[in-house]
């Protein structure tokens, strides 16, 4: 398809990109608006930055700041609900200096060292889940969603008995991110309260009888944080933990499953591929797919022109299939040498998680194949209605 120019092309592009079939497979969308010379703005008014090069530049930019329309424009008193709250007051929605300190804080959680650590803990949870896992059943519901939410829950201490609850209320709250209608806001609040209430308790038990956890950790810490920074802290790291993990699992799976084979070659020499293959798994169909940022001063985007306040969509989907980046980036090869995307993000807000998602991929899909080697779908997956998150709500696989 020829270069597109004209404001009409892009906003055919844009209504695309915002529709069902859009969000559904936006790879095709992508690879046009990658292709215009200027940025389009999407309906909310923000730029959307689709190049891997202008995409990566603003997010490790001092002139770009998080934007602070938490649950979108139809919630404008987005702090008298809780569930916006704590991800308007977190690392999430942070910026320096408060980003900095709660930052460094929270990093020594997850040194090399301590995801290393937590290998066979996330070992023996992958292992419990696939023994569980029956002949039919839902991937997600039965193993994806589970073993991010046991995985944190182990990291911050909060015991197995009370893990259960936690996946219910970490779904409710984070629909938020999604949808603002009253019903999920009233369900999300009421979910983000519950939450907050147990990690308040498991907070002021760790200040009396400290573990070796990261609520510990995070109470024991000599700059202090006060009561709310840790739940909000804690929080955060729930939401974040499933909700890319969950999703890497997801859409790994139906993308190896598509490509028989490169998870053949994957199962061939499951430790010399492990980096790689989790690498290639997060470019190819992303978890998070855009981030939102604010102009803080006038700035120079590729060839456009932005003044301070300007809302910014940078599109990290579009910019891991950038072929200026990526040779032949719609491939999905395993073994791809040309690494490093935008999958986590990167600059001051690279995401925490990202060693501990990583091993959590790393761990969980040779266990699987190996477990069940003749894994297949049993029908086409429900893909989460999202413009920021790419995953799936429930995907039906079989065993035999």
């Amino acid at each position: 398809m020829h270069v597109l120019t004209d404001s009409v092309a892009a906003e055919s592009l844009l209504a695309a990109f915002v529709s069902r079939a859009g969000r559904d497979d936006p790879y095709p969308v992508y690879r046009e608006l990658l292709r215009l010379p200027v940025l389009p703005r999407l309906g909310d008014g923000s730029f959307m930055i689709t190049r891997f090069a202008d995409c990566s530049a603003v997010l490790r930019s001092p002139d770009v700041g998080h934007s602070d329309d938490v649950g979108g424009e139809r919630v404008a008193d987005w702090r008298d609900h809780p569930s916006l709250l704590l991800f308007g007051t977190g690392l999430l929605g942070l910026d320096p200096p408060v980003h900095t300190r709660l930052r460094r804080i929270v990093s020594g959680a997850f040194t090399p060292r301590r995801v290393v650590g937590l290998r066979p803990a996330v070992a023996a949870i992958v292992e419990d889940l696939l023994g569980d896992l029956a002949e039919e059943s839902d991937f997600i519901g039965s193993f994806a969603f589970p073993l991010p939410i046991a995985v944190i829950g182990e990291l911050l201490g909060v015991p197995r008995p009370d893990q259960p609850p936690f996946r219910k209320l970490a779904r409710d709250w984070t629909q938020v991110l999604d949808v603002t209608t009253p019903r999920v806001l009233a369900r999300a609040d009421q979910a983000a309260l519950e939450m907050q209430s147990y990690l308040g308790d498991l907070a002021d038990e760790r200040r009396a009888r400290p573990r070796d956890d990261l609520m510990s950790a995070l109470v024991a810490d000599p700059d202090g944080l006060d009561q709310d920074e840790v739940v909000t802290m804690a929080a955060l790291l729930f939401a974040a933990g499933f909700e890319t993990a969950t999703h890497l699992l997801g859409n790994g799976l139906v993308a190896l499953l598509d490509h028989p084979d490169q998870l053949q070659r994957w199962r061939s020499a499951p430790a010399e591929l492990a980096e790689s293959a989790v690498d290639e798994l997060l470019r190819f169909d992303s978890p998070v797919q855009i981030a939102r940022r604010k102009a803080l001063r006038p700035m120079t985007i590729g060839d456009t022109e932005v003044a301070a306040g300007e809302k910014l969509t940078v599109c990290l989907g579009a910019g891991n299939r950038d072929p200026a980046r990526f040779a032949d980036p719609d491939r999905f090869d395993l073994s791809r040498a040309d690494g490093g995307s935008l999958a986590f993000g990167a600059g001051i807000h690279y995401c925490l998680g990202a060693p501990l998602a990583r091993l959590e991929g790393q761990v969980a899909f040779p266990a699987l194949f190996d477990r069940h080697p003749r894994l297949s779908l049993a029908g086409p997956g429900m893909r989460r209605v999202s413009l920021t998150l790419r995953g799936y709500q429930r995907l039906p696989v079989t065993t035999g």
